[in-house]
């Protein structure tokens, strides 16, 4: 009997096999598919094109805000600048002309938001879809010697984090779980949570281009699997291992709030909102107060190691991070 994979991120074991199927890559292709590598780099004569594709099947609120925001986050941690979108739209049967009306205008005001050309894509009404499924094709652009990449990183690299954790699964949460949070919450703790989407916020553009300026080695933003597939993925695409102080781990009020209620670790939840930056020890200071400047809260929570996964507990003891 086949062996059913559960839902979410496909493992990372079947990946790497998958990995081992593909053919041999043509010299252009400078990233190729790997454990955490959130974008493909295609050689240009001065710069590297930076490919990425991302669906959204999480939610279908706001579902084409999310669309731009979560691939731009991709390209921006390769040290590019996010520039054209083409998207694929499958749409289930009773969807109406106003409906598809209002996800365009979604998309166009997000991309134009982050600077970005909406190019294109497919629309479709399907009965292959029981709820709106979006995928984006974005692309963007970087000068050659401003690439980051994981494999840059080197043991003894300080780690940032920026914002705090889990600010997607906050809002996802209190906008799936509304009717039953408000038989115990306040409605405006509730209101407060559903806007994590935009404040703090889910994209981390601003702070990406912030920081690739100030010679950062690699960046990566934590999406399924939250902090702690995050730090396997930085570590595993780098061939390092990384070692966190947990009590360091910027997490909300309102995070713990819903977590503790529904039985979760926060440190498990959907993360987009915040970005590792990995960096050399002496430019983490001016890495924290360039951020800080511009009112984005950062700290400074562990380093790369030669091998292994670690949260450090306040008392100094290691905890082996739950693998994905």
């Amino acid at each position: 009997m086949k062996k059913e994979i559960p839902e979410g991120k496909v493992p990372f074991e079947i990946l790497e096999k998958i990995f081992s199927l593909l053919p041999p890559f043509p010299p252009q292709v400078k990233v190729k598919p790997g454990i955490g590598k959130d974008f493909t780099a295609i050689e240009r004569e001065n710069t590297y094109l930076i490919l990425k594709t991302d669906p959204i099947t999480l939610t279908g609120k706001e579902i084409g805000w999310y669309l731009v925001n979560i691939n731009a986050n991709d390209i921006v941690t390769s040290g590019a600048r996010p520039l054209w979108l083409l998207v694929s739209v499958l749409l289930p049967r009773g969807t109406s002309e106003k409906d598809i009306e209002e996800l365009v205008k979604e998309l166009t005001n997000a991309c134009e938001e982050l600077g970005i050309s909406l190019c294109g894509g497919h629309t479709e009404i399907t009965s292959a879809v029981n709820t709106p499924l979006l995928c984006g094709f974005m692309v963007g652009e970087v000068e050659k010697d401003k690439l980051l990449s994981p494999e840059k990183i080197e043991v003894g690299d300080e780690i940032v984090i920026t914002k705090g954790i889990a600010i997607e699964g906050t809002s996802i949460i209190a906008r799936e779980k509304e009717d039953e949070l408000i038989k115990v919450f306040p409605k405006e703790f509730i209101e407060r949570c559903k806007k994590f989407l935009y404040a703090p916020g889910i994209s981390v553009v601003k702070e990406a281009l912030i920081v690739k300026e100030l010679g950062v080695k690699a960046l990566h933003d934590p999406t399924e699997g939250g902090i702690n597939t995050a730090l396997y993925e930085l570590g595993i695409s780098g061939g390092k291992g990384v070692e966190v102080e947990k009590e360091k781990i910027p997490i909300y009020e309102e995070t713990r709030i819903l977590a503790e209620h529904f039985g979760l670790n926060p440190l498990g939840l959907i993360a987009s909102g915040a970005l590792l930056i990995v960096c050399s020890p002496e430019k983490t200071k001016e890495i924290l107060f360039s951020l800080r400047r511009e009112g984005i809260f950062a700290e400074r929570i562990g380093k790369v190691i030669e091998e292994g996964f670690y949260y450090i507990t306040p008392q100094g003891k290691e905890e082996i991070i739950p693998s994905p």
